[in-house]
């Protein structure tokens, strides 16, 4: 994943250099009139001949990118008699796509992005990004008047007289005056379709998405946690990874690599996985202690005091940097699931099928804050690139157009959470996975790399705010005051490094359980009184580490989960991107951390 960073209309180019650690293989900046472009590059495809910022022929339009066009060889030779290209760069297809269509032609890329794009013969630029915000991308004005455009926060806040998150699915055009949404697909009015389940249509998209992330020229890999979203992203990988030009490259045999505390639900659900498979297995093993001491690293990467973005970016933290160390710079994980099929453990307790599916707009809308954030830049810090193909614009298309009464639990009818995609990979000739790693009950990625872990954060925390501390809290913090200790102490680090309005305001906040938006509390009356966002505290959850198996069995049966409380009880995927199958060589013998 690299860096980039545009500043419009100033004169000091060295805030560039402050991107350094999202891409180590080049840097890059460009300068006319006042106006810098630079990048920071992670050099996945072509990395012996795709430098930025990229330029056309004359030299007229320049660009720098952060991300990956999947369908840019298709745009090549749509281009190939008008358009030289210089490079080996996917991004380098922007180029031609706008000197034809001018600034219209973002919905043409298939990918995930962030750029700006400079043309000197009109003095204009225009930005754009992904249209879920898988890669991030903040916008801020200097002041000079200058428009800042930066990968990270960071960038922006020392010089930046204010700044915000640059939305997803928008572009920014100097020529227009502002910001304009280009990605409008049918879904995000958030009216329920009607569109029966087809499940190999959803196999179908599903294995499309994975493999065209499968475009790479570095050693790659597939995070992999035992539940069944990263499961499924594992077995799609190893099916047709033979067939893909990586293979050539890297070769088929895949290793898997897990990080959890010892004995958490994750080791061991991603030990059967990886059996299973037939791939070389390696843990990562963390304390209590190692998370706590790395927290002030995670909260200056991820840019972020959200209690749960932190507690699940440690262990993803800590694991990229042993991922990377074995030369690996690519993985593929099992994000966004969970907000596309309404896997957490809360969507039990949907009235309907209205809110089932106007909750799982509002989470996917709000990605770019949770999921994408934590995954993207606790593993940009150390240089290593994330792919998610359950983010990919056409299976999204799918999963959303799809009636939710089928993606809703119903016991009468033997569907559990994420039903649909468990019975669409439900291969009786050809299984991808055995029945019971299908049903594996679903963990929050903080919880599945062990139970101690959260305890553990609170009983520090506990130590290190005060009761007075607390009841002076909305006094200190009159915005986004926190509800907890746990969540004091992150705020006190995040406002040490980020201590400006605009920095604060780009952290969402407000009350969840077990990941769910606000709007979703008022499901449950009980729900209110919460102030800590751990799916355990859903009475349906049981503990993965002592119940998963026989409650996965009972599922793989056809039978639903019993009951706990007097609620259902869950049987959903594992953890999302807690671990990696990594192809040819790049790791050699077991590996403990």
């Amino acid at each position: 994943m690299c860096g980039i960073l545009a500043v419009l209309g100033a004169a000091d180019w060295s805030q560039a250099k402050r991107a350094h650690h999202r891409g180590p293989d080049w840097s890059g900046l460009y300068q006319c009139e006042g106006n810098f472009l630079a990048q920071q590059r992670l050099a996945i495809v072509s990395p012996l001949s795709g430098d930025q910022p990229l330029y056309n022929a004359d030299r007229t339009i320049v660009v720098v990118a952060n991300g990956e066009i999947y369908n840019h060889k298709k745009i090549r030779k749509q281009f190939a008699s008008k358009h030289t290209f210089s490079t080996g760069s996917d991004c380098e297809v922007i180029i031609p796509l706008y000197e034809e269509y001018g600034e219209d032609f973002v919905d043409m890329l298939d990918g995930v992005f962030a750029f700006v794009l400079y043309d000197t013969r009109t003095k204009t630029y225009m930005a754009a990004r992904d249209a879920i915000g898988v890669n991030p991308l903040y916008i801020g004005r200097g002041s000079d008047g200058a428009v800042w455009i930066s990968s990270e926060m960071k960038a922006l806040n020392e010089d930046c007289v204010e700044f915000e998150i640059f939305p997803p699915g928008h572009l920014y055009s100097s020529a227009a005056g502002g910001l304009r949404r280009w990605y409008k697909p049918q879904w995000f009015a958030e009216n329920v379709p009607a569109t029966p389940y087809q499940p190999l249509l959803l196999r179908e998209a599903f294995e499309k998405a994975v493999i065209k992330r499968l475009m790479t020229d570095v050693p790659f890999g597939v995070l992999l946690s035992g539940g069944l979203d990263s499961s499924l992203v594992a077995a799609v990988t190893k099916r047709h990874l033979i067939k893909t030009e990586a293979a050539e490259k890297f070769g088929a045999e895949l290793h898997s690599f897990v990080v959890g505390l010892e004995g958490s639900p994750d080791l061991i659900a991603a030990r059967e996985v990886a059996d299973h498979l037939g791939t070389i297995h390696h843990e990562f093993h963390f304390t209590v202690q190692d998370g706590i001491d790395a927290i002030e690293e995670v909260i200056y990467h991820d840019e972020t005091y959200d209690v749960t973005t932190i507690r699940a970016s440690t262990p993803m933290f800590l694991m990229a940097r042993k991922i990377k160390a074995l030369g690996v710079k690519m993985v593929l994980s099992g994000e966004g699931s969970d907000e596309l099929l309404g896997g957490y453990l809360y969507f039990h307790f949907a009235p309907n099928k209205e809110e089932f599916h106007k909750e799982t707009c509002r989470k996917v809308k709000a990605l770019h804050q949770y999921d994408c954030l934590r995954a993207n830049k606790a593993t940009s810090a150390w240089g290593l690139e994330v792919r998610v193909p359950f983010l990919d614009k056409e299976f999204i298309n799918v999963a959303m157009s799809m009636d939710p009464e089928w993606k809703m639990y119903n016991a009468d009818l033997g569907r559990i959470e994420k039903w649909v995609m468990r019975k669409a990979f439900d291969d009786e000739e050809h299984p991808y996975l055995p029945k019971h790693i299908l049903y594996r009950q679903k963990e929050q990625f903080s919880d599945g790399v062990g139970y101690n872990w959260i305890d553990g954060l609170k009983a520090f925390t506990e130590q290190q705010v005060s009761d007075e501390m607390m009841k002076n809290a909305a006094k200190v913090y009159p915005h986004n005051t926190p509800v907890n200790k746990e969540a004091y102490y992150y705020r006190m680090i995040f406002e040490r490094l980020f201590p400006q309005e605009s920095a604060r305001e780009t952290v969402p906040w407000g009350p969840s359980i077990a990941c769910s938006t606000p709007a979703a509390i008022e499901w449950v009356e009980q729900w209110k009184a919460s102030h800590d966002p751990s799916g355990r505290l859903i009475a349906s959850h049981n503990s993965a580490s002592a119940n998963h198996t026989n409650h996965a069995n009972a599922n793989a049966n056809g039978n639903s989960n019993g009951k706990a409380n007097g609620n259902c009880a869950m049987a959903a995927n594992g953890t999302n991107g807690v671990g990696l199958v990594v192809a040819n060589g790049t790791a050699n013998g077991k590996m403990e951390a």
